[in-house]
């Protein structure tokens, strides 16, 4: 990198501080958006100005880098935010390894290992490097030092401060008058928050630190002159072609026969539910975890004998295909068949989170079996790892567009209204639901058409949450300003005359919403999955 480093490390260590602005005693909410589009820009602007420009197909992670930093402050369900703070940061992570190359839709596993590996190495080695070059550079080219260098004041300064601290800190509690002299000097300069100022400092240069790592290693390392097993495997192949026929014939013979025998109960829907004497609760739940994880370690092993079988002839090659075609095939089968078990238990019980992830989940990774099925045709084994990065993007994606808690409620209400006699509506588990939950609940309370038990329900569990959002008196800093936070606050606003009909008594535990009727509603929520 031929950018000077003092204006390497004064943009880096502005990212650390502002990070300490941005996230000191502050909830997460459009700070982390702000920071990292700031470390993106940061970035942009250091390796732009050294004439590094980046791939075309770098720049294609852009758009799901703003698309998921957004949603860190717009959706408020937990699973939700973690995908998106985490594919946030991956997107960045991509694009720090691959910005000069842009091959990462050419990646195979091995690769994104490799360069992850390399990058984290770059974070904690490069910027030291990168000083020693430098300096080298300078004395071999003459050049004379700067006479005023703040650096090594700045390294003296952090390492002296907590040594300082720690004697300082010895000698008071060994001598009074030394200790007296020590607060009074503390009390005279402010310095009672000192040991917090340290470690804030700290951090500021770890972080300022890291982020010099990622900034040089793509200015250096993200090239992708040369990716993993593209002239020659990492792993040889090295298992004969009958053996693995004869694992992958076996496991297909298998599932064929759980297949053609489960087939009625697969497919059966609520008639063959009582079958064999079971509840909707045992058939929907029944095996599910099983058909899952059958999918996922079939899956697996496809792709390791891929990797290690010898295939010497084109008859060899084909049949090996077919054999992995008719796997998949099966697991496809026995994904709807997961699919049907969970729209039953959803029919008969409603929507929670899990079960409605599962939904999600079981949508793309039946994607990604027919992508197996079409690389393995087009023996394009190696974009497997592509296909599996869109179908974890897809999915991290689903969720805050199908916004998750919003679903629920509305889903609910739904199969309430349907009349379906099941299991009634359980309005206690709205009470735990995230902001993302307040909105669709009050839309739904202002329908004309709701029946009056359901009207009543969902007023008690909205008079719960407000209730419960009362109870914390925390104040929200603009850093952690949140769509979700404000829409909800908005709607509960919006229906306050209705739900102010409710009392809530907390004389015990737990505390309980009293409807105009008479009716209690505990303010408790009920956890299932």
């Amino acid at each position: 990198m031929k950018t000077k480093p003092n204006k390497l490390w004064i943009v880096v260590l502005v990212l650390g501080w502002l990070f300490d602005f941005l996230f000191w005693e502050n909830a997460p909410g459009i700070n982390f958006a702000i920071f990292w589009t700031a470390c993106l820009l940061a970035a942009f602007y250091l390796l732009l100005s050294d004439g590094l420009r980046p791939h075309r197909s770098a720049l294609y992670l852009i758009p799901l880098f703003g698309f998921f930093a957004a949603v860190t402050f717009i959706r408020a369900e937990p699973m939700t935010t973690f995908l998106a703070y985490t594919f946030t940061m991956f997107t960045l992570t991509i694009l720090a390894v691959t910005y000069l190359g842009g091959r990462w839709m050419q990646y195979s596993l091995a690769d994104y290992f490799a360069k992850l590996l390399g990058l984290a190495g770059s974070m904690i080695a490069r910027p030291i490097a990168f000083s020693t070059e430098i300096r080298k550079e300078q004395a071999e080219a003459g050049v004379k030092p700067p006479r005023y260098n703040f650096m090594p004041v700045l390294r003296g300064l952090v390492i002296a401060l907590p040594i300082v601290a720690i004697f300082a800190a010895l000698l008071a509690s060994a001598d009074v008058v030394f200790g007296q002299r020590l607060d009074d000097f503390i009390e005279l300069f402010k310095l009672d928050k000192l040991p917090e100022y340290i470690f804030r400092l700290i951090y500021i240069l770890v972080i300022g630190y890291a982020l010099a790592g990622i900034v040089l290693h793509a200015s250096s390392e993200s090239k992708d002159e040369k990716l993993v097993g593209v002239d020659k495997p990492v792993v040889p192949p090295f298992l004969g072609f009958v053996e693995s026929a004869i694992v992958l014939g076996s496991v297909v013979a298998l599932f064929t026969i759980f297949v053609v025998i489960q087939f009625r109960y697969f497919f059966g829907g609520a008639t063959n539910i009582n079958v064999e004497g079971y509840t909707y609760s045992e058939y929907a739940r029944r095996g599910f975890g099983e058909l899952v994880t059958v999918a996922f370690f079939a899956l697996m092993m496809l792709l390791t004998l891929s990797a290690v079988t010898k295939r010497e002839t084109e008859t060899q090659r084909k049949t090996f295909s077919g054999l992995g075609v008719a796997l998949v095939a099966l697991l496809l089968v026995m994904l709807v068949s997961a699919y049907q078990r969970l729209n039953l238990y959803e029919l008969a019980y409603g929507f929670s989170r899990l079960r409605t992830y599962t939904h999600v989940f079981l949508v793309w990774i039946g994607l990604l079996l027919v992508a197996t099925i079409a690389l393995e045709i087009l023996r394009r084994e190696r974009a497997f790892a592509f296909a599996m990065l869109i179908a974890s993007f897809g999915f991290a994606a689903s969720l805050p567009i199908l916004n998750v808690d919003a679903f629920i409620v509305n889903q609910n209400i739904r199969r309430e209204l349907s009349g379906n006699d099941v299991e009634d509506l359980d309005s206690q588990y709205f009470i735990q639901l995230s902001d993302d939950a307040i909105p669709p609940l009050v839309d739904a309370l202002q329908t004309p058409t709701l029946p009056d038990s359901v009207h009543e329900k969902l007023a008690a569990a909205l008079a719960c949450i407000r209730y419960q959002r009362e109870l914390s008196d925390r104040e929200y800093s603009w850093q952690s300003f949140h769509f979700a936070r404000l829409n909800a606050d908005n709607a509960l606003v919006s229906v306050k005359d209705v739900i102010d009909k409710f009392d809530i008594v907390d004389s015990d535990w737990p505390p309980r919403a009293i409807a105009p009727s008479g009716e209690e509603y505990p303010c408790s929520p009920y956890y299932y999955d």
